[in-house]
């Protein structure tokens, strides 16, 4: 297979970047975009050409370190899939590819195709645990009765693996989805209790400080998702948002 790849390439954040052209031949369909992405910096090594940067770590679509836009969609054109797990089959030979890196006020480039995404750290260090007593004997979490609805709700939205595809994906680069889902996967069980008010309001008000934009539900962040976080956990923290205010 041959593709003509047009790559973002950047020196870092201060610097400009641009567009670059390469053609690359003998790319073999069962390759994933991330290995057809290490040929082609094998090849450029070859020349003595300075290789792209990318983002990658575990390459099994549960880190959420690929965060690349191919043609314009996040994460590539197949949907539920990380960039990592996406293969070049679902290319054809001769075709353009597009890749750019995730584009938003609160992910600055670093390199090429690599972003900061750092926010998202701070938003989950704002809140985003429990505080439980482990001295003496701690009650079994199995023991807990918990009703089912609430445990699978609980689980889809801890499936979030903070890729930021719902940000790139938002023409307000807002960070609702990813914010929703983690203050959801702990106040829906009895363990997140504790800290539920102090959450919500702690989580939102990181968030606003790292310069996201806000939500106007057009829903392009659940359709680009990886792993289908539903828009509903973004009403949910906004009904726990509105309670904590008021209890405050």
């Amino acid at each position: 297979m041959k593709l003509n790849l047009k790559i973002w390439r950047q020196k870092n954040n201060k610097s400009k970047g641009m567009i670059h052209d390469y053609v690359l031949d003998g790319v073999e369909e069962d390759m994933s975009f991330l290995e057809m992405l290490d040929y082609l910096n094998n090849k450029l090594l070859n020349e003595g050409k300075e290789p792209v940067a990318f983002d990658h770590d575990c390459r099994e679509g549960i880190c959420g370190s690929c965060s690349l836009f191919i043609n314009g969609v996040a994460h590539g054109p197949e949907k539920g899939t990380t960039t990592c797990q996406l293969h070049m089959r679902k290319f054809k030979d001769g075709e353009t590819v597009y890749v750019e890196p995730f584009r938003a006020k609160a992910f600055p480039v670093i390199k090429d195709l690599i972003v900061d995404r750092s926010s998202f750290d701070r938003i989950q260090q704002a809140g985003a645990y429990i505080s439980v007593n482990t001295s003496g004997n701690t009650q079994d979490a199995n023991s807990i009765p918990i009703p089912k609805q609430n445990a699978d709700e609980a689980f889809n939205a801890a499936t979030c693996i903070g890729c930021g595809a719902c940000v790139a994906s938002c023409k307000n680069s807002s960070a609702m989805l990813f914010t929703s889902a983690k203050v959801s996967q702990f106040s829906l069980l009895p363990q997140g209790q504790v800290e539920r008010e102090s959450r919500v309001l702690n989580m939102v008000n990181q968030m606003d400080l790292e310069g996201f934009g806000a939500c106007t539900n057009t829903g392009a962040c659940e359709a680009q998702c990886p792993k289908g976080i539903s828009v509903k956990n973004i009403a949910r923290m906004n009904r726990e948002y509105i309670m904590a205010n008021v209890k405050k």
